[in-house]
C-alpha cells in the first residue's frame, strides 16, 4: 500500500470511528430509554438494564455503519478538496480510479465489519437477548409466588400457596380458575413446582384433583398424579416468545429446515432474503463510500465548498436505498426472487463507477451543460 493510499485509510477510519461513535451514542440513548422504562418499571436491578443495552448494541452498530462510512468520506474528501490535496494528486497524474482505490480499502473494511456484525455478533445478541427476556418473565410470574396468603395474578384467578420451601418447591396448593362464564374450576394439590414450558412459565402439580362445575351446577371430581397449568396467560407478556428470524444463524437460514419454518412461522422465501441479505448488505456500506467520494470529484476547488455534490451524493444514497427497499420486499413474496437483495449494493457499484467514469471527462460534462443550456 502506498503512502497516499495509507494516509487517506488512515484519514478516513478516523473521521469513520468519530461518526460512528456519535450515531451508535445516539441511536443507543434513544433505545435505552424505553428499555429502562420498561425494566426498571418491572423492578429489575440496574445491571439487568445494563446487560440488556449492552445486548442491543451489536444491532444498533449494524444501523449506523453504513451510514457512518457515507458521513465520514464525504466531511473528509470535502475538507481534502478544501485544502487542494486532492486537487495537487490529481495535478500529479492520479485517475479517479487511482485516488477512489483507498476509499475501495475503506469500504471493503466496513464491509467486513457488517459482515462480522451480521452474520455472528447479531444473532448471537438477539438469542441472547430472547433468552434472558424468557428469564425476567418467569421471575415477573415468580414474584406473584409468595406463602400465606390468596393472590389473585390475573382477573378471575385466586392463587393460595400454603408454604414455599428452599428448594422452591410448593407446599399445599389451591388455586381457582373462574375465567369461564359457564364453569368453575378448582385446583388442590400436595406440592408443584413452577417451571419453564415452551409458550411460558408453567405450574407442574403432584398429588391432587380437579373440581369442575359447569352452568348446571353439576361437579365433576378428577383426581391426577400430576397436572400441568399453563401461567403464560396470567400475566401480561409472561409468554416465551417464538424464535425470530433475526436470531437464527446464517447457516440455519440457507437450510431452512420445515422445523424451524413452522417454529418462527416464517416462508421459506423469507428465510433465503434474510441469509443473502447478510451478505449483500454489508457492501451497502462500501457503495456508500465509494458513491460520496465519486460524486465529490465531479466538483472543482472552491472556497466555499462542494455543497452541490454533497446534495448530489445524498440524493444518490437515497435512491439505493429506495432500490434496496424495494428489492427486498419484492424477494420476500418468492423464494426464487432471493437475488434481487444484491441489487441495491450492486446499483451504488455501478453508479459510483459511472461517476468515477465521468469525473475524468470534466470537459465532456461540459458541452453537454453548455448544450442543455
Amino acid at each position: 500500500m502506498s503512502r497516499f493510499d495509507r494516509y487517506l485509510l488512515s484519514h478516513l477510519l478516523g473521521l469513520f470511528g468519530f461518526f460512528s461513535l456519535v450515531l451508535v451514542a445516539i441511536y443507543w440513548v434513544n433505545r435505552a430509554v424505553g428499555l429502562f422504562d420498561q425494566l426498571i418499571g418491572d423492578g429489575q436491578s440496574a445491571l439487568v438494564f445494563l446487560e440488556f443495552s449492552l445486548l442491543t448494541l451489536p444491532n444498533v452498530i449494524r444501523l449506523v455503519l453504513p451510514i457512518s462510512a457515507f458521513a465520514a468520506t464525504v466531511y473528509g474528501i470535502n475538507r481534502l478538496m478544501a485544502d487542494s490535496e486532492l486537487v495537487v494528486m490529481q495535478a500529479t497524474g492520479f485517475s479517479s480510479f487511482r485516488l477512489a482505490r483507498p476509499v475501495l480499502y475503506f469500504g471493503l473494511c466496513v464491509a467486513l465489519m457488517m459482515m462480522i456484525l451480521m452474520n455472528v455478533l447479531v444473532p448471537a445478541s438477539r438469542a441472547a437477548l430472547a433468552s434472558r427476556s424468557a428469564e425476567i418473565a418467569e421471575n415477573v410470574t415468580s414474584r406473584y409466588m409468595s406463602d400465606g396468603e390468596f393472590m389473585h395474578p390475573a382477573e378471575g384467578i385466586t392463587l393460595f400457596i400454603h408454604d414455599i420451601t428452599e428448594q422452591g418447591e410448593l407446599r399445599d396448593l389451591f388455586l381457582a380458575d373462574d375465567r369461564a362464564p359457564d364453569q368453575r374450576r378448582t385446583y388442590t394439590a400436595s406440592r408443584a413446582l413452577l417451571a419453564r414450558g415452551d409458550a411460558g412459565p408453567v405450574l407442574i402439580m403432584f398429588d391432587g384433583m380437579v373440581q369442575t362445575v359447569d352452568a348446571a351446577q353439576r361437579l365433576s371430581v378428577t383426581r391426577f398424579a400430576d397436572f400441568t397449568y399453563d401461567l403464560g396467560g396470567l400475566l401480561d407478556g409472561a409468554a416465551l416468545p417464538k424464535r425470530t428470524v433475526d436470531e437464527l444463524s446464517t447457516a440455519a437460514l440457507f437450510r431452512a429446515d420445515p422445523a424451524v419454518l413452522a417454529e418462527t412461522g416464517k416462508s421459506r422465501a423469507t428465510f433465503l432474503s434474510e441469509a443473502h441479505s447478510r451478505i449483500a448488505m454489508p457492501f451497502l456500506g462500501t457503495a456508500a463510500a465509494l458513491i460520496g467520494f465519486s460524486a465529490l470529484l465531479l466538483g472543482s476547488f472552491s472556497r466555499f465548498g462542494l455543497w452541490r455534490q454533497i446534495g448530489f451524493a445524498v440524493l444518490l444514497i437515497i435512491l439505493v436505498q429506495l432500490i434496496n427497499t424495494g428489492a427486498s420486499g419484492a424477494s420476500l413474496r418468492s423464494d426464487r426472487a432471493w437475488p434481487l437483495v444484491y441489487a441495491a449494493p450492486l446499483a451504488g457499484l455501478a453508479i459510483s463507477f459511472v461517476i468515477l467514469w465521468l469525473s475524468q471527462r470534466p470537459k465532456r460534462l461540459r458541452r453537454r451543460a453548455e448544450g442543455v443550456a
